[in-house]
C-alpha cells in the first residue's frame, strides 16, 4: 500500500519513513503544504499522514482543500500532544483519526493498518480467501494451514490482490500501489512479482487463486469465481 508522509522534521520523517518501509509500504514524502498538496492531487494514495504544523500551507488548511475537492483518501493528522483544539478541528475538517507526537511507530502501524481496513470496509485483520488466510497486523499468511513465506513485497501485493479480491486490477494500478515515487521499476516488474507469489501461493494447492486476464490484469479469485 502506498502512504504520502507530509511532515518537515527531517529526523522524524526519516525514522517513520523508514518503520513504514519495514512494514511493507511505499512511502512519497512532502516536506511542505504546496508539495503535499500537489502529490495528494497527483497520484493515489491509500492513506495520507498529515502534521499539522507545516511550512507554506498548514495541514488544517490542506485537509479542508482536499475535501472540499472530493479527495477521499483516508488522512491520520498528527498533532502536538496538547493540541486539543487541532485534533477536534481536524476531524470536523474530514480528519479519520489523530495521532498526538511523541508517538510510538507500532501504534502509527495499527492506526494505518485500521485505515486501510475500514476503506475496504473490514473489521476483520485476518483476510480469508477460500483456504488462503491473511493476517494484515502481523502479515503472517497460511493456505490449507501451511505457512507460507513471503518477502516484503510479495506480501504486499498479495494483501492489494486480497482487498480488492474478485476485481481485476491493472499492472499500472498494482504498481502505482506498490512503489514509491523513488522506485525506478516499471509495470513490468509486477509480472515478475506475480509469478513469484504464484510459486508460493497457488503451486501444490487447487484451485488456484491468481488469476490472469489477458490485456486487463490480475484478480485474486472471489468466492463466487468459476
Amino acid at each position: 500500500m502506498r502512504v504520502l508522509l507530509v511532515e518537515d522534521h527531517k529526523p522524524l520523517v526519516r525514522a517513520v519513513r523508514q518503520g513504514l518501509e519495514e512494514e511493507g509500504f511505499a512511502v512519497d514524502c512532502a516536506m511542505d503544504g504546496e508539495e503535499a498538496d500537489f502529490k495528494a492531487r497527483t497520484a493515489e494514495y491509500d492513506v495520507i499522514v498529515l502534521d499539522l504544523m507545516l511550512p507554506k500551507i498548514d495541514g488544517l488548511t490542506l485537509l479542508q482543500k482536499w475535501r472540499k475537492a472530493g479527495l477521499k483518501t483516508h488522512v491520520l493528522i498528527l498533532t502536538a500532544k496538547s493540541g486539543l483544539d487541532d485534533k477536534v478541528k481536524g476531524l470536523d475538517l474530514g480528519a479519520d483519526d489523530y495521532l498526538a507526537k511523541p508517538f510510538q511507530i507500532e501504534e502509527l502501524l495499527a492506526r494505518i493498518r485500521a485505515l486501510l481496513r475500514r476503506k475496504h470496509e473490514t473489521k476483520d485483520p485476518i483476510l480469508r480467501i477460500r483456504d488462503l488466510q491473511i493476517d494484515t497486523s502481523s502479515h503472517e499468511v497460511k493456505r490449507g494451514g501451511q505457512q507460507i513465506h513471503l518477502t516484503p513485497r510479495e506480501y504486499a501485493l498479495l494483501e492489494f490482490l486480497a482487498y480488492n479480491r474478485g476485481k481485476v486490477v491493472s499492472r499500472t494500478k498494482i504498481w502505482e500501489h506498490l512503489y514509491d515515487e523513488y522506485d525506478d521499476n516499471t509495470s513490468n516488474v509486477v509480472d515478475v512479482y506475480i509469478r513469484y507469489l504464484r510459486s508460493k501461493i497457488d503451486k501444490g494447492f487447487d484451485p488456484p487463486l491468481i488469476l490472469t486476464r489477458w490485456g486487463e490484469g490480475y484478480l485474486l479469485r472471489g468466492e463466487d469465481e468459476p
